[in-house]
């Protein structure tokens, strides 16, 4: 099957500042893709690449299996909803909506008054009066047909630029943070109706947003990007639960991923581990420092990763003082630092009160989900059993090694 859109090697540059670095990505028929990250990452370059709105310094661009890298977009067959609504304040919604298809039927048809007479123009009436009621009826719109966007409400105008985008039936529809306009109800709301609308049409969106809420609900797939570059791409619990550097895991998820530098020094023939500073004492810390060998590292653990404890010696935790907790109906957010360093750490729990969450002095990690990077914050990637069970493979560079109860390695 043909992939819907294909991006080859794409690299952007103003002179001499690169914006985009040799990017790769392939999309396939029906996929909907989001492409996420900070402000000043490339994203909406991207898209007006895709789009043809720009043209890319290196890098070929193929849309359905052909090459559009020097077409114009209305040779693209693509439709795209900007950030703003874009519509025409003098037509009705009606027109709005009947606009794209207006401006591709043939000049006689576009004639004032006389082109409705001609076999072209009777053949656009019939059109329009076939699509552009089929794709109101399909977004709610029915009833505000008659209507000008400045009697229509931020949600409904979006609607109306949704709808103006589908009549058109293009090959792939590219989306510019098209809900940064409404507020926090409208934006779920439209949120809902765009994915369905995806469902509906099983046509290919490209989604461009700086909000993980977003992409996390919406998208088959996540582009994040970073600088210009591609960071990781994968399905939203993939970004989650695997991030392949530290970025990705910093910037997925809400609240924040919790960080700490775990740095490890050899002591003659023991490793020591040293959490921000201080010696880590836990009997999980030696066995991590055993399988990570000297180095600086980045442990990180989500907030749901850890449970509250109670600080006893030699216990199997990470000593912190509570600052302050959210309650937020359904959970708790506990808000606390490591005692060691100050470092922020966040707890997600079950509905307690205030007066338990301040009360917790210590967190046990969920040694099956903690995550080590690098000092570069590439991932470093600890597989098997848990290292609170005893033992757990360790992969890095390529080299395993197998580490036991008693520290030997294997």
């Amino acid at each position: 099957m043909t992939n819907a859109l294909e991006l080859d090697a794409i690299s952007k540059s103003y002179g001499s500042t690169p914006v985009l670095h040799e990017l790769q990505l392939t999309v396939e028929e029906g996929e909907f893709i989001c492409l996420l990250g900070p402000s000043g990452c490339g994203k909406t370059t991207l898209l007006r690449i895709i789009s043809g709105l720009l043209f890319p310094t290196t890098g070929t661009v193929s849309i359905a299996g052909r090459d559009v890298t020097d077409m114009s977009p209305s040779e693209r067959n693509i439709a795209m909803v900007f950030q703003s609504y874009a519509l025409y304040p003098h037509k009705t919604v009606w027109e709005n909506i009947a606009f794209p298809l207006r401006m591709r039927a043939p000049r006689a048809a576009r004639l004032p008054i006389a082109g409705r007479w001609t076999a072209a123009g009777r053949a656009l009436e019939a059109e329009l009066a076939r699509k552009v009621p089929a794709v109101a009826g399909a977004l709610g719109l029915e009833g505000l047909l008659n209507r000008k966007p400045h009697e229509l409400s931020g949600g409904q105008k979006q609607r109306v630029a949704l709808a103006r985008a589908l009549v058109r039936d293009p090959s792939l529809f590219l989306m510019d943070e098209p809900l940064s306009n409404l507020d926090a109800k409208l934006r779920t709301e439209t949120r809902r109706e765009i994915v369905q609308l995806h469902e509906r049409t099983q046509k290919t969106f490209v989604y461009v947003t700086h909000d993980q809420v977003e992409a996390m609900t919406m998208a088959h797939r996540i582009v994040l990007l970073n600088g210009g570059r591609v960071q990781q791409v994968g399905s939203p619990l993939e970004l989650y639960d695997d991030p392949a550097n530290l970025f990705t895991a910093s910037f997925i998820g809400t609240p924040a991923i919790n960080t700490l530098s775990l740095e490890v020094r050899m002591s003659g023939f023991t490793p020591l581990p040293l959490l921000e500073g201080g010696l880590w004492s836990a009997p999980s810390a030696e066995m991590l420092a055993n399988a990570l060998g000297p180095g600086r590292f980045t442990i990180a653990l989500r907030p749901e990763a850890a449970s509250p404890a109670a600080l006893e010696p030699g216990a199997d935790v990470i000593p912190v003082e509570a600052e302050y907790c959210e309650e937020m109906g359904s959970e708790t957010l506990l808000w606390s630092h490591a005692a060691q360093s100050g470092r922020t750490f966040c707890l997600r729990l079950p509905r307690i009160t205030s007066a338990d969450a301040m009360a917790v002095q210590a967190v046990r990690p969920d040694w099956s989900r903690l995550l080590v990077f690098d000092e570069h914050g590439r991932r470093v990637r600890l597989e098997g059993a848990p290292v609170g069970e005893g033992r757990f493979f360790f992969e890095r560079c390529g080299a395993r090694r197998l580490v036991l109860a008693s520290g030997a390695c294997a």
